[in-house]
């Protein structure tokens, strides 16, 4: 099972090269076009890709460290590696999205927007095109290795699109006589990238801290209890590290089983978490009811 989830992190990197490259691409082009055009929203957007590449990086860098077998000073493995770097990446975008949002808000009080040229649109519109064919193929590659991180990237390629479409409502409102609706739009932009951040700071920092889903709890102890054998839960822990779950529980058994009786109830358990749940390690302790 271990050598399964080395390989589905390389799978993963897959996904992360294209959304790197993706990014690279319309960041560049949406900077230079949104200079040349007068485009704040289009700037604010290439932002918000450049601010994506730095994330991709960071989630690139974690799952290559991920996948580092265990050593002497890491004896449980280097899964968290990819958590660490989400989180250095939300640092790095709530910067940049509030870099964003104070030149936007500066555009809209100094009187002097004009009407940035159509270019600018077609731009955000290529990119919205782009970011949602991106989306498609991560999700597809997320669901098929079952990755957190790579879902979660798709998710983003998926509000990188949206971000596009807003961006190009406004650049279009901003040519119907509405030239204040382009700097709105990038005060959007702003705000998503923050919102965006803090997304990532807030899941990250909860694995870190070793919180997990109450709803997985409730589910793995519905699995236990239905096992024969084990005739109550003492305790029931799990925590995330990485992407895997890992669950330390104490189960009650009949106290006239022999040692190897109890033992194999304690497999059973153990197993089944594994095959029905993905649970990356199940640690069991058998008492006597």
């Amino acid at each position: 099972m271990e050598n399964e989830k080395y390989k589905e992190l390389k799978m993963g990197e897959r996904g992360v090269y294209i959304s790197i490259g993706a990014y690279l691409v319309l960041s560049s082009l949406k900077l230079i076009v949104g200079f040349i055009s007068g485009s704040a929203a289009l700037r604010a957007d290439g932002l918000n890709n450049a601010t994506d590449i730095v994330a991709s990086v960071a989630v690139l860098i974690g799952l290559k460290l991920a996948r580092k077998p265990p050593d002497a000073d890491h004896p449980y493995g280097h899964w968290k590696a990819e958590t660490v770097a989400s989180l250095i990446a939300s640092f790095i975008m709530m910067t940049v999205g509030l870099q964003v949002l104070y030149t936007a808000v500066l555009n809209v009080f100094d009187g002097s927007n004009e009407a940035p040229d159509m270019m600018a649109a077609w731009t955000g519109v290529f990119g919205a095109i782009v970011m949602f064919f991106v989306y498609r193929y991560n999700m597809r590659l997320g669901s098929k290795i079952n990755s957190q991180s790579v879902k979660a990237a798709a998710k983003d390629n998926l509000s990188d699109a949206l971000v596009s479409v807003g961006t190009v409502v406004g650049i279009v409102g901003s040519q119907l006589g509405l030239p204040w609706l382009d700097p709105l739009a990038a005060i959007i932009v702003g705000l998503i990238i923050c919102k965006t951040a803090w997304e990532i700071f807030t899941s990250s920092s909860h694995q870190l801290t070793d919180g997990f889903d109450e709803t997985l709890m409730v589910s793995y102890t519905e699995t236990i209890m239905k096992i024969q054998g084990v005739k109550g839960i003492k305790t029931m822990k799990a925590r995330s590290y990485g992407n895997n779950a890992i669950v330390d529980t104490e189960i009650l058994v009949n106290s006239t089983l022999d040692i190897r009786q109890a033992h194999d109830v304690a497999t059973t358990v153990e197993k089944t978490l594994k095959r029905e749940h993905d649970v990356y390690w199940v640690n069991v302790h058998v008492e006597p009811q």
